[in-house]
């Protein structure tokens, strides 16, 4: 177990902050980080003053030299070694995951511990991509700039250097682990600031690449409740570039913020995902995909989508099969092995869920299934949602609910449901079931959205990742990834 300078105090239960290799204490106290399924504290984490943030930044900044010089190959066997030692402790570490963050077990083990054990496996075969292309040559005319001739050229993918990564609090595992492998892996250090909700697993991650050779100051995290330490972490003069995940409202005040500064960003914000339905598609298929809006974490993923526009010859029959699938959600614990949907994050966000579903009835729309509080003692929980009949101009289908509550609207012709489905701010991931492979790949080239779905829901892993419009800014994810971590240099000299 990792201790602190003195050695008097563990890091398991994430009461430190780790800055420079150290565990810290906060000089602000702590605060309580609870299970929203039990709503029992899990355990405290450090409120760190902006002076300690500023601190990270420095220590990130000192380590950058000597980090960024590193061979590729150390870089790699520290990632791969990262891995392991996640997936060693993936028990754990998962039982964690769930009780700060709400996801069922076999979330906080499948899609939680285990894909951030393999981002930073899949980080350490990155760390050994090349960084260098060459350009082709070019005759130069005699000029100013000099004599005539032929000159050479190289594009050279540089690290940026001290990388903030805010994430999200719907995977505090896949979700850090995205942002900071590729960045190590490209030769950046980190600041990590978690999500505020679910913190705890992140000091678990610094841990384990601290252990598996991650010099001091490459790796920093720092947590706390108030929003002062999010802003510091942007703010702080020795940050280059900030990666963040969250909500388009905060998204916008980092980019005022990295404007100030001339600070590279990347953006994955807000999704309102639509689901085109063709009176021709696969409806068994197309129902279960859109279901998983209800289940996988309870809705609240940017990805899910929640608008579905179903042709009208097949409108009802989307309307009764996803009515059919939330109802047959088993609600509750998420340690039970049956249990499908656990609880909302916080008891604010359970009531910002319910006020959307109350809005959504007042509107007008049908409400079909849902909307009510499962009958638990404990826990932040709302039954699975369904809206039908509903309109564009709706705030339940213009606005991110982030929770599981789908819209159904109903469009006639192909170029009526690409309107309804660019009619959004947001521009995300969309989907388009159709038994016609022709039209599916015809309407998802016409849609405006960072990436479609074709009659499915899954996810690539190497395809490019990050939204159009309100959605965000830059691409993520396998190799994309490493180029948005990475700053382009060009050499050019006489051939």
């Amino acid at each position: 177990m990792t201790r602190d300078g003195d050695g008097a105090h563990s890091v398991a239960r994430g009461e430190r902050l780790f800055i420079g290799g150290r565990w810290v204490a906060p000089e602000l106290g702590h605060y309580e980080v609870t299970d929203p399924a039990t709503e029992e504290v899990v355990g405290l984490a450090p409120e760190a003053s902006e002076g300690q943030v500023y601190a990270a930044a420095a220590a990130a900044r000192e380590a950058f030299d000597g980090w960024s010089r590193t061979a590729p190959e150390e870089r790699a066997r520290i990632l791969a070694r990262t891995a392991e030692i996640i997936r060693d402790r993936a028990g754990p570490y998962a039982e964690l995951a769930r009780a700060e963050s709400g996801a069922t077990t076999a979330t906080a083990r499948g899609m939680q511990v285990a894909v951030g054990a393999a981002r930073f496996e899949r980080y350490a075969r990155g760390a050994l991509e090349p960084v260098e292309e060459a350009l082709p040559p070019q005759i130069n005319e005699a000029g100013p700039m000099g004599r005539a001739g032929v000159l050479g050229a190289l594009a050279v993918r540089r690290p940026v250097g001290v990388v903030t990564c805010i994430t999200s609090y719907n995977n505090p595992w896949a979700n850090p682990a995205g942002k900071i492998a590729p960045a190590l892996a490209m030769g950046n250090t980190v600041v990590v600031k978690p999500a505020p909700q679910d913190p705890l697993s992140v000091f678990r991650m610094a841990e384990a690449l601290a252990e598996a050779g991650a010099p001091p100051g490459v790796v920093n995290v720092v947590t706390g409740s108030r929003p002062e330490v999010g802003e510091a972490a942007v703010e702080a003069p020795d940050v280059d570039m900030v990666s963040f995940t969250g909500s388009t409202a905060v998204g916008r005040a980092i980019a005022a913020a990295c404007g100030r500064g001339m600070k590279r960003q990347l953006m994955e914000l807000g999704g309102k995902g639509a689901a085109l339905v063709f009176d021709d598609a696969d409806l068994a298929a197309a129902v279960t995909g859109i279901g998983t809006t209800f289940s996988f974490y309870s809705g609240q993923i940017c990805t899910a989508p929640t608008r579905v526009l179903a042709q009208r010859g097949v409108y009802e029959r989307v309307v009764e099969g996803l009515a059919r699938y939330a109802g047959a959600l088993k609600v509750g614990d998420p340690r039970a092995k049956d249990t499908v949907v656990g609880p909302l994050i916080s008891a604010a966000h359970r009531d910002r869920v319910e006020a959307y579903v109350a809005l959504g009835r007042k509107e007008g729309a049908r409400l079909v299934t849902g909307g009510e509080r499962p009958a638990l003692d404990r826990g932040w929980y709302v039954a699975p949602t369904l809206f039908a009949d509903c309109t564009p101009d709706m705030r339940v289908v213009r606005e991110e609910i982030f929770g599981p509550v789908v819209s159904v609207l109903p469009f006639d012709d192909e170029e009526e449901g690409i309107a309804l489905a660019d009619d959004s701010e947001y521009g995300l991931i969309d989907y388009v079931w159709s038994g016609d492979v022709a039209r599916a790949f015809r309407v998802a080239r016409r849609l405006r959205a960072g990436g479609v779905g074709i009659n499915t829901v899954g996810r690539n892993m190497e395809a490019p990742f990050g939204g159009f419009k309100q959605s965000g800014v830059g691409r993520d994810v396998g190799s994309y990834a490493l180029r948005a971590y990475g700053e382009l240099q060009s050499l050019v000299w006489p051939g």
